[in-house]
């Protein structure tokens, strides 16, 4: 059992020997040795992380500085935000395999939008975020003012007054990177329950569509936000899930080569957590090989897949190398303790 002061560590060390548990172990070394270097870390947030409380150790590393930059789903940015204001209106079904349609019908009529075996509340979430957040829309319009969408939800979080919090707001990632004011790409935004939310707004003439950033102004002004976290000993990629979250902020490598014909430094670091089985043209089940190729990796880059639900690996992940930030001494002995040879050809 383990008795020091970095418990994680030694559980992954001792008994993460191969396989999935290989592949986790080894990833978390490397993002470490990243990390003690200098180097940042950029993440990929797709799924319904947010809904499954991933803020619990997201929000902790981001003030650590383990996190340096963000890529999100607009789907995880509002639903840290509504875990913030409506946690204990949600509801949970850990029985949702078996339920029937009559069963969520039932959900629907209590106004409860499930997700898994978990559910946002339609009018402590949505709705109540909606009369706050509307204003700042109609306020910008009136003013001619133009943002990126996560700015909107920066400010809003920012100006919220504390006695409204139901969730703890240490485990809130968004309030974290809002603090930190960490650089954040949200491609496909109107794909959410908010970018809904707006066209609509738009639609009735209410809002100027023009008052958010498109997404190729947010790859615009990510060239730039590369470039500052790239220097120096550069940045990892470290992705959960696929899709849009994934791909967008990953092409800013040879798009700069490639399109603005400029030198930059490749990835430092690839890692993803996805359980989504290699297909055809399927890019959440993608190998990193398959980036090489596409000039997004290289041979030399370390890359790491783990084929697990990221529920699970990332928060063990993200507490181990908590452990090792808080006691680095410790965290590197015990490591080249029981460090394991790899095999070279």
């Amino acid at each position: 059992m383990p008795t020091s002061e970095t418990p994680v560590l030694e559980f992954v060390l001792t008994n993460y020997k191969n396989f999935n548990a290989r592949a986790t172990r080894d990833a978390l070394l490397a993002y470490w040795e990243h990390i003690s270097k200098g180097g940042r870390m950029f993440w990929s947030v797709a799924g319904a992380m947010s809904s499954a409380q991933l803020g619990i150790t997201l929000a902790p590393a981001i003030r650590a500085g383990l996190i340096h930059g963000l890529s999100v789903t607009g789907a995880n940015l509002e639903e840290s935000l509504f875990r913030l204001v409506a946690h204990t209106a949600y509801k949970d079904f850990p029985e949702y395999r078996y339920f029937t349609k009559q069963d969520d019908t039932r959900i629907l009529e209590q106004r409860m939008r499930r997700v898994t075996d978990t559910s946002i509340p339609e009018d402590e979430a949505f709705r109540a975020v909606e009369k706050l957040v509307v204003p700042m829309w109609k306020g910008a319009s009136e003013r001619g003012e133009r943002r990126f969408w996560h700015e909107y939800f920066y400010e809003f979080i920012q100006a919220l007054d504390p006695s409204v919090y139901e969730g703890d707001p240490e485990a809130c990632w968004l309030l974290e990177a809002a603090r930190h004011r960490l650089p954040i790409v949200v491609p496909g935004y109107e794909d959410s329950t908010f970018g809904n939310i707006f066209a609509s707004y738009v639609k009735t003439g209410e809002c100027n569509a023009s008052i958010v950033k498109s997404g190729i102004e947010y790859m615009a002004d990510f060239y730039d936000r590369y470039a500052e976290l790239s220097a120096g000993q550069g940045v990892g990629f470290f992705q959960i899930g696929g899709g849009i979250a994934g791909d967008f902020p990953i092409c800013v490598v040879p798009s700069t080569k490639y399109d603005l014909q400029k030198p930059v430094k490749p990835w430092a670091y690839f890692c993803q957590i996805s359980d989504s089985t290699t297909s055809y043209g399927s890019y959440s089940g993608a190998t990193p090989n398959e980036k090489i190729t596409w000039d997004k990796l290289t041979e030399t880059t370390p890359m790491f897949v783990i084929e697990s639900d990221a529920t699970i690996v990332a928060p063990l992940m993200l507490r181990a190398l908590l452990e090792c930030q808080a006691q680095p001494e410790q965290a590197n002995a015990l490591i080249a303790r029981q460090r394991t040879p790899k095999f070279t050809w």
